[in-house]
């Protein structure tokens, strides 16, 4: 399968080898990340939305949005009726434009991968779109969002089929707290970013 060729700031994420290199990055990405995205087609938020409300009704919270960026989930979440809202993100840059949207109830600087400072269930629903992916994070995070999430609570996540392939099917699938209830087929996340490799998003459930 082909690994995908991007230049500027999406090329220097996936170039990145560290956790600071991916926030650099992303600080200095921020202020024009929205537009860039919408230019690009970006499709995970609306596809991670979808699935959430499949999979959790109007008016659970609070919902989780893990990798939250510059907060293009925020609005939406709280339109379809989750709240309240909580995101985090390793980008001191990307939460500060989430900050001015005013759409979270909290907001979290914190990165996946390690211990959480939340308590087990904390979570009614937990949703991470675009973070699973070439440079970012891998199934080292799966523990702990399964731990933060309620019994019975959706895990919504997006990820790039060669990290899929690469080992977090198996890591997903063979979790003893969770049990997926739907995978979509691959997509492409940005039309509009010639050599993107496909993803696909999973909801998992909370056994």
């Amino acid at each position: 399968m082909a690994t995908g060729q991007h230049d500027g700031h999406l090329g220097a994420v996936y170039d990145a080898r560290a956790p600071e290199e991916v926030a650099a990055v992303y600080d200095a990405w921020a202020q024009s990340y929205d537009a860039e995205m919408a230019q690009a087609g970006y499709r995970h938020p609306s596809v991670g939305l979808a699935l959430l409300s499949r999979h959790a009704p109007r008016g659970t919270g609070p919902v989780l949005d893990a990798g939250c960026g510059t907060g293009l989930l925020g609005d939406w979440l709280g339109i379809l009726g989750f709240a309240p809202v909580e995101g985090l993100d390793l980008s001191e840059g990307m939460l500060a434009v989430a900050r001015a949207k005013g759409t979270y109830a909290r907001l979290h600087h914190l990165a996946l991968g390690g211990a959480l400072p939340f308590a087990d269930g904390h979570f009614a629903a937990t949703i991470s779109t675009g973070v699973f992916t070439t440079g970012h994070v891998g199934a080292e995070a799966l523990p702990e969002l399964v731990r933060i999430t309620r019994p019975g609570g959706p895990l919504v996540l997006t990820v790039k089929t060669t990290l899929w392939d690469g080992g977090f099917a198996g890591a997903l699938q063979g979790h003893p707290g969770l049990e997926v209830v739907e995978v979509t087929q691959p997509y492409v996340s940005m039309p509009g970013e010639a050599g993107t490799i496909p993803s696909l998003a999973v909801v998992a459930r909370r056994c």
